[in-house]
């Protein structure tokens, strides 16, 4: 259990790159992460060092990425991702990259610009033959409908468009035509009213189909309009409005056989540009499919690159200005893979003279380094969300493995549940490398990275469900209840018992809706359950009262056996860091006041089950009781759980008074020595008040602790009631009903209650009670538990390692 159980024992290293072989030196470190970097050019700014020039670059390189992502997505192409990793490029390579990287972009920004501006001209000439196919149809409309005025001759023989009409009306008759926004329609026709007083003529109608904008993209609903006006001052204002309400405007013809031209000339345009059109689409879906086939090697390839030249600003150069140096903190198991990595890059740059290491005494306190799998990684971060260990201090992610799944079972027993949430689990460690899992939502994504704590807690679940005998709150009777009912009876007795025993007959059983069963009477009781509780005490009507005893004993003996299992793994720390002047002053104490109280509840629970029976159990004396009179000495006498536990003797027949007067002179006394000794030590280097303090701040936050730490446990018996208590009350409802159905129709009603009920159980019993249950075990870990001997005051150890570099495309920043 080696690095798991303590931190591994880290060293600062001192590397000595030639300024030639930094680059692929630290390629190959990256590539194995073996080490963190400290900055040694903290107080230069990030503008101010080496490489800023080269990280410049790498950014630059990321926006074009960047660019080519947002396009190759644009155009629905898929973007494959290499299995392997691509290595860093080397430096030769870099301004190959980037000379076709800009080619690229530049090539690709024409193209998409020439594509744009023919698709803006396609849709324009589309709403211009829709325009030119509605406003035919105004002026027949217009003829018919408007009222005609003395001054002006009658236009129902003649058409607006004729020109010699409009010399007979005596002034310029002009039109514009064009599109419009549906939902500025009724405003635009209100500010055409207003400015012009009335002097134009607005006909408009809706299109049948909805046309994409050219300027925006948005695919929206337009109305055709024709305006007619007099003079040229009218026409000006009209035509300052169409601007001002952004309406597409088109030339209106003269005459019909200018709209017929029109219209000829439109539809060649149309086909030309569609068949342009299509082929600059063509050749740059050619092109964006040849980039997308190496996209991802260079996305990987820069961030990399960039990486390198982050770390290599974290170094300095020596007076020659050849060599870099640079401090790392390395794991001293890592040494030779370090040695190694060096060789290899000063192999890679063909240098003649390699780069080397030296490793650098310091007293400074190193990074924690805990190497994980994909199976402890889960429980890891429970223990880091609270605080990341000291540096060698004893991890608790060990024992959490196993201390965390059983206190949440115990809050969360019930075998269905737990065999529900054990097959989710499952069937997600099953399918732990389906590339849709690490790609899913937020939530769903926290469920697979918590997916073997989840495959624990349901297991256990299922272990203590069995303990409980509680399954969707019903018991399940595995190996035949041990209570006989017929005992009960008085026929089973011979009649010389009768009066001894309080026994049925048909009369009882008739009368009374609640009965009895009483273990002392021979032949009821006839032994323990083979596992966990006798299913008969789900029909029991004190089953509550029973199960509350039970697990509330229980709770408080799985507590203190947690909290002084941590008090020792205390005195494990202070071996290791040679404090054993802590062990005789601090964890022997901590473990004789905690056994001495909280152990001494526990042997008074143990033994009162163990010594009372059925026939002794209503003299048996109240735990709760006893345990308060240890600490109040009453003057009278109690029955207490065996000879000489309760009360006490003085050793002189001396009052009480005087007892009291004695102590407090002890007391009183002991203060003056411990002023002499203040005094004494007074002399001394260390501040002694100081420590003095400490310890007995300390001694009073764990005497306080271990009472609150301890009444703390009891929710393991609150939540596992509540738990219960709201399964039964979901299956009273839901299910009960549904059986109860008459059976003609009572299937139709069964399969829909039956869903409902999988549906309230899996949202509120498995995913509430199960967060309720998760976040209560957490408490109980970070607070009742770690803090017996957890610090949790170190830093964590960050490699240098590509592995920890993103390499998934993201909509937002696919390189960021």
């Amino acid at each position: 259990m080696g690095s798991l159980f303590r931190s591994e024992t880290m060293c600062l290293a001192q590397l000595f790159l030639q300024s030639g072989t930094a680059y692929e030196c630290l390629s190959a470190l990256g590539e194995k992460g073996l080490v963190q970097f400290r900055d040694l050019n903290q107080n230069v700014s990030s503008f101010q060092r080496k490489f800023v020039g080269e990280v410049k670059r790498c950014e630059e390189l990321e926006r074009i990425l960047v660019y080519l992502v947002q396009e190759i997505n644009r155009a629905d192409i898929p973007l494959p991702e290499g299995e392997a990793s691509p290595p860093a490029p080397p430096l030769k390579q870099v301004l190959e990259m980037q000379e076709q990287l800009q080619k690229l972009e530049v090539e690709l920004r024409e193209v998409t610009k020439n594509k744009e501006k023919l698709r803006k001209n396609l849709l324009e000439l589309i709403e211009y033959t829709h325009m030119l196919r509605v406003t035919k149809t105004f002026v027949k409309r217009n003829v018919e409908f408007e009222p005609t005025y003395e001054e002006f001759p009658s236009l129902e023989s003649d058409s607006l468009l004729d020109y010699s009409c409009m010399q007979r009306l005596g002034a310029k008759l002009g039109f514009v035509s064009g599109l419009i926004n549906q939902g500025k329609v009724e405003a635009f026709e209100k500010m055409l009213w207003r400015v012009c007083k009335g002097y134009t003529i607005m006909s408009y109608a809706e299109l049948d189909e909805s046309l994409e904008d050219p300027e925006t993209g948005e695919v929206i609903k337009w109305y055709v309009f024709l305006i007619s006006f007099w003079g040229e001052q009218i026409g000006h204002k009209v035509k300052k409005i169409c601007d001002c309400y952004h309406c597409h405007v088109y030339p209106y013809p003269n005459t019909a056989e200018e709209r017929r031209e029109i219209q000829e000339g439109l539809n060649t345009r149309i086909q030309d540009l569609y068949t342009v059109l299509h082929k600059t689409e063509d050749y740059l879906r050619q092109v964006l499919c040849k980039a997308a086939e190496s996209v991802y090697s260079r996305v990987i390839q820069v961030k990399k690159m960039k990486a390198i030249y982050h770390m290599l600003n974290m170094c300095s150069f020596d007076v020659t200005n050849k060599c870099l140096i640079a401090e790392v903190w390395c794991p001293e198991a890592d040494l030779q893979d370090l040695r190694r990595a060096l060789e290899e890059g000063s192999r890679e740059s063909g240098a003649t003279i390699p780069s080397f290491m030296n490793i650098i005494p310091t007293k400074e306190t190193p990074p924690t380094r805990i190497r994980t799998n994909k199976f402890t990684e889960g429980f890891q971060n429970i223990v880091d969300a609270y605080g990341v260990g000291s540096y060698r201090e004893v991890n608790p992610a060990l024992f959490t493995i196993i201390t965390f799944p059983f206190l949440f079972a115990v809050m969360f027993g019930d075998f269905g549940h737990g065999f529900v949430m054990f097959l989710f689990a499952l069937l997600l460690v099953l399918n732990e490398n389906h590339p849709r899992l690490n790609q899913s939502q937020e939530i769903m994504r926290m469920f697979f990275n918590g997916r073997y704590i989840l495959l624990l807690m349901g297991l256990f679940s299922v272990y203590t469900g069995l303990i409980y005998n509680d399954c969707f709150s019903k018991s399940v009777n595995l190996f035949g209840s041990r209570w006989n009912v017929s005992a009960m009876y008085s026929s089973s007795h011979p009649p010389a018992e009768h009066k001894k025993m309080v026994l049925w007959n048909d009369s009882v059983v008739r009368h009374n809706s609640i009965l009895q069963l009483d273990p002392s009477i021979p032949g009821v009781f006839r032994g323990p359950y083979p596992l966990g509780i006798d299913p008969i005490w789900n029909l029991a009507t004190n089953r509550l009262t029973f199960l509350n005893s039970f697990k509330m004993k229980m709770s408080v003996i799985l507590g203190v056996i947690h909290m002084t299992f941590g008090v020792i793994l205390g005195i494990f720390n202070h071996l290791h860091f040679r404090k054993k002047f802590n062990i005789y002053l601090v964890s022997i104490p901590e473990l004789l006041f905690m056994l001495c109280i909280f152990g001494y509840l526990i042997f008074m629970i143990f033994y009162k089950w163990l010594i009372f029976s059925a026939e002794t159990s209503r003299v048996a004396p109240s735990i709760l009781i006893e345990f308060i009179n240890m600490f109040l000495f009453p003057a009278s006498k109690t029955s207490g759980l065996y000879t000489g536990q309760s009360g006490y003797t003085l050793i002189r027949k001396d009052s009480e008074e005087e007892v009291s007067l004695l102590g407090s002179q002890d007391v009183e006394e002991g203060n003056r020595q411990v002023e002499d000794g203040c005094r004494e030590m007074a002399c001394e280097e260390f501040n002694f008040g100081e420590i003095l303090m400490t310890q007995v701040i300390h001694s009073i936050e764990y005497c306080l602790g271990c009472i609150s730490n301890t009444a703390s446990y009891l929710r393991l018996w609150a939540l596992s009631l509540a738990h219960a208590q709201l399964s039964d009350v979901l299956w009273a409802m839901l299910m009960r009903v549904g059986l109860r159905v008459d059976t003609t129709y009572g299937v139709l009603v069964l399969l829909p209650v039956i869903a409902f009920f999988a549906v309230l159980t899996i949202f509120i019993l498995l995913i509430m009670e199960g967060l309720s249950a998760f976040l209560h075990a957490i408490r109980l870990h970070w607070v009742e538990f770690q803090n017996k001997f957890y610090v949790g005051a170190g830093t964590k150890f960050v490699p240098f390692s590509f592995s920890l570099l993103s390499s998934k495309f993201n909509n937002d920043d696919s390189v960021a």
